[in-house]
């Protein structure tokens, strides 16, 4: 059988199992810190005794780094541990041993020894703090027992320099005592560790007395010690609740005992905020002020509303946490069942209201019910009653009631119970209708004034009922006076009735137009959710935010930016940019500079018209929104404080999504360009130098002649010297082409052209090339002519067939094959080489790309395809890599388009 809610775990437990699971599978490793009140109360000491023992049970354990301070007996401890080097550091004039960290990541141990984990690293480490170090062990999967003094945590730095009066400048954040898996206290009393200082077990000699008169004195380390207990009692109460909530246990268990303010709308809840500071300062435990929401709140005045918003704020502003929970009714479970998640042992409520009567009660008009229930209920916790100034007795009987509903409502009520007069006028002269169905006219009055205009309306229409019903349908008639007994008893049964049924009704209302504004939000939330999912860019982000804000808290808002002075732009508002004053200004600096809210209902700059929260991700700020209510008490409503929250927790993280999504792209960019610029200077490197080396060695060759050299040798010097000059004519004109493509600026002169004329001219000017390979031309005679730039197709081809001979092998053919169809050439280039991989045939048509397999010679610097592709675009045409003829070798197809035939030729 399915348990209720509250015999469920909590999911905030799951999650965190989930996590913690997932660090035991995954690489990061497990941090265990031996923590101490001060130095010399054992911590090294029992961290090489674990890890001995560790070692015993088949642990690969490794000594990192310890400091033994000269401490025999701490050195001893080490002599069956594997120690490794420290890693040398040369700084102002002496050598440092630091933490080899490279060499520990190399040796990757299951668990690694690194002693004082707040110690600084010296300059030039790659990291500056040994913690930093400790981090990225553990995400290398290694294991960590670690060292720290309470001093050296960073929340507790300035409490340390007060009770010591020494600053500690290494500190450690508490997000890596939050990280640790374990934490062991190492405790030792004063007189003991000053007995140990003068035997000289903690500093030498030389430290020992200056020791003594500054930081070892006994209310010092009594302080001190006091710290570090109350550090790893928070530790072990955090982990009790983490079990509390997993195992669905209900508390209060009898541990750490945790205060619990419960405030509302009642001029007593500062009172109550006050006095919970007080009790929770005298015991030094945590407390929390929690209020709770019904539907009933709607129809409160706003007066009553700002009352707890103030509360909360004082709480807030005195160090409290503050919680808002939401009940459909019974407000005292919903306390209850808070309390026990959290463990608090102590309630404090305000006293309830005396007064009011049982008919009252019975209605369910009282307020201060709450509190009766909550003393009632709360059997297993600590209850304290706070008494505020007593009220006059005037007020006391309407303190929980709102009944100053609009004036819509009272003329609501006079007008439904004078057509609910008219209405049983005809009916009531009928002597057989019995009295009661008189009665139910009045009460269906009510209960439609009720359901439209709430209870104070409601009340309204009761009263005037009754009235009505006694003065024209008892006896005497026209009479406010009554004459029979059933007369009294049927106005007493009407008015229980009507109070019974306005009452409902109206509560009714409240908690549909709560569901109403429930649903709105949602529905807003979602349509914000789904216009940013569908943002192309930051603005488009912040303009949605903007309207969604001023939309759904019914505001005016506004979104600023830092610029590149620094300073704060208004990038998007609505309806409209504003002229903010010197405060808002202020306001909105301080609260992206100090990453907290600032302004109207905030501790900051109160008196600025403008809310300012700062738009983060974790604790990077990347502006401010600004919202101005029309009623400035709204600043300090809950509610709006938290869907304005909710709002900005989700712009954040959109435009730090679409900010890295351009710095990604811009990374890319330089990537892409750094590759390009790395391939052109290799480029230049070889295919320029390489046929410029040739030219020069030939040409000096010939130059320095006197005669010697044959004939025959000089022809092929000179010959050598022209075929890498075409070919460097050749490098250089692709670079040309590339540049030309690149810029739109490739200009065409299109001719109608013989195929066979530009294929004669590439195997002149590849003479040398080809000279090892066999060509086959394969072209119909009757090919029709081309219509393209001769000049830049031959360089296409030229490129083609050059590519052919540098992957075939010697004495291979290379074909060159044409075909014409429905207008277009195609034009066939194929060898016999080892072909190109069908997953690459795209790919090496890519500027400055290799293919990765299939080329035993890796000359050349995929500038050639490129090009190809390129040219024969711009003529209109294709080309594609294909396998070679029978799926030997490979093919370079083109495609190109036919010069249309001229009117004299013949059909």
């Amino acid at each position: 059988m399915v348990g209720s809610i509250e015999e469920r775990p909590a999911p905030e437990a799951f999650l965190e199992e989930a996590r913690t699971e997932a660090r035991g599978r995954g690489s990061p490793g497990r941090l265990k810190i031996f923590l101490g009140a001060s130095p010399g109360v054992g911590k090294t000491y029992a961290m090489i005794e674990e890890a001995r023992t560790r070692q015993r049970a088949g642990v690969d354990v490794v000594v990192a780094l310890v400091e033994t301070h000269g401490r025999a007996e701490t050195a001893a401890l080490l002599g069956s541990l594997e120690q490794m080097p420290r890693r040398p550091v040369a700084y102002r004039g002496q050598w440092l041993s630091e933490l080899d960290l490279d060499a520990l990541l190399a040796r990757h141990p299951q668990l690694a020894l690194i002693d004082e984990l707040a110690h600084s690293n010296a300059p030039g480490s790659r990291h500056p703090k040994r913690w930093q170090d400790v981090l990225e062990v553990l995400e290398a999967g290694i294991d960590v027992t670690t060292t720290l003094n309470i001093q050296h945590i960073e929340s507790l730095n300035d409490i340390v320099a007060r009770i010591t009066g020494v600053r500690v400048h290494e500190t450690v954040p508490d997000q890596v005592l939050q990280r640790a898996d374990d934490i062991e206290l190492i405790d030792l009393p004063p007189e003991e560790l000053i007995k140990r200082l003068k035997e000289g077990k903690v500093y030498v000699s030389q430290q020992i007395g200056q020791a003594l008169e500054n930081f070892f004195g006994k209310g010092n380390l009594t302080a001190l010690r006091e710290l570090a207990l109350r550090t790893a009692a928070s530790r072990v109460d955090a982990e009790m609740l983490a079990y509390m909530q997993a195992n669905a246990v209900k508390g209060p268990w009898p541990t750490e005992e945790r205060l619990l303010v419960c405030i509302n709308e009642a001029p007593v809840a500062k009172s109550l905020v006050r006095a919970g500071k007080r009790m929770a300062e005298r015991a030094r435990i945590p407390w929390i002020v929690v209020t709770v929401l019904t539907p009933r709140h709607e129809t409160l005045p706003a007066g009553a509303r700002a009352a707890t918003m103030e509360a909360l704020r004082l709480a807030e502003t005195l160090g409290a946490e503050t919680v808002t929970l939401h009940a459909e009714s019974d407000a005292a479970a919903e306390i209850l069942r808070y309390a026990r998640s959290r463990n608090a042992s102590r309630l404090v409520i305000g006293r309830p209201r005396a007064g009011g009567g049982f008919w009252w009660k019975i209605a369910g008009l009282l307020r201060e019910p709450v509190a009766d229930r909550l003393l009632d209920a709360a059997r297993d916790f600590e209850v304290t009653v706070v008494t505020a100034q007593a009220k006059p007795a005037a007020q006391a009987w309407h303190a929980g009631l709102d009944l100053r509903p609009a004036w819509r409502g009272y003329a609501a009520a006079l007008a439904a119970i004078a057509a609910a007069t008219l209405l049983a006028w005809p009916i009531g002269a009928w002597e057989a209708v019995p009295g009661g169905a008189i009665s139910a006219i009045y009460l269906t009055a009510v209960l439609v004034v009720g359901a439209r205009h709430g209870l104070g309306a409601s009340l309204v229409a009761t009263l005037l009922g009754s009235a009505a019903y006694n003065f024209f349908y008892t006896a005497p008639y026209y009479t406010l006076a009554m004459s029979h007994p059933e007369d009294v008893v049927s106005i007493l049964v009407f008015l229980v009735g009507a109070v019974f049924t306005g009452t409902l009704a109206g509560r009714l209302k409240a908690q549909v137009e709560s569901m109403r504004a429930t649903q709105r939000r949602t529905e807003t939330l979602y349509d914000f959710a789904r216009k940013i999912a569908s943002a192309n860019n930051t603005d488009d982000v912040l303009w949605a935010a903007a309207f969604h804000i001023a939309a759904t808290l019914d505001c005016r808002s506004l979104i600023l930016m830092p610029n590149a002075e620094g300073g704060l732009d208004q990038v998007q508002g609505h309806p409209s940019i504003e002229e903010l004053d010197a405060r808002a200004e202020g306001a909105a600096r301080w609260a992206f500079e100090r990453n907290a809210p600032a302004g109207a209902g905030t501790a900051t700059l109160p008196t600025s018209d403008w809310l300012f929260v700062p738009l983060a991700t974790g604790d990077r700020p990347l502006g401010v929104i600004g919202v101005r209510f029309a009623d400035p008490g709204r600043s300090l409503d809950p509610e709006t404080r938290r869907l304005l929250l909710a709002v900005e927790d989700q712009v954040a993280v959109v435009v730090e999504r679409a900010r890295l999504a351009e710095e990604l792209a811009d990374a890319r960019v330089s990537a892409e360009g750094e590759r390009l610029r790395a391939a052109l200077l290799n480029s230049v490197s070889h295919d320029l130098r390489t046929p410029l080396v040739t030219v020069i060695g030939a040409v000096s060759a010939l130059a320095e002649d006197d005669g010697e050299l044959a004939a025959a040798d000089r022809r092929d010097l000179a010959t050598t010297a022209l075929d890498e000059a075409r070919r460097l004519d050749r490098y250089v004109q692709n670079l040309l082409g590339m540049t030309r493509l690149g810029h739109g600026a490739l200009r065409l002169r299109r001719a109608p052209v013989e195929l066979r004329e530009i294929v004669g001219r590439v195997r002149a000017d590849l003479a040398r090339t080809l000279a090892g390979h066999r060509v086959a031309v394969t072209i119909p005679r009757d090919m029709p002519m081309l219509d393209v730039d001769p000049v830049l197709i031959g360089q296409a081809l030229t490129n083609v067939v050059e590519n052919a001979a540098k992957y075939a092998p010697l004495g291979s053919t290379i074909t060159i094959a044409a075909a014409a169809s429905g207008g277009q050439a195609r034009i066939e280039v194929s060898d016999e080489g080892p072909g190109i991989p069908e997953g690459e045939r795209e790919r090496v048509f890519d500027l400055f790309h290799r293919a990765a397999q299939g080329d035993a010679r890796p000359a050349g610097t995929g500038l050639g395809l490129a090009i190809v592709r390129g040219l024969v675009e711009a003529h209109g045409g294709t080309a594609s890599a294909e396998a070679g003829p029978n799926g030997r070798g490979a093919a370079i197809v083109l495609t190109l388009p036919l010069a249309a035939p001229s009117l004299s030729e013949e059909p």
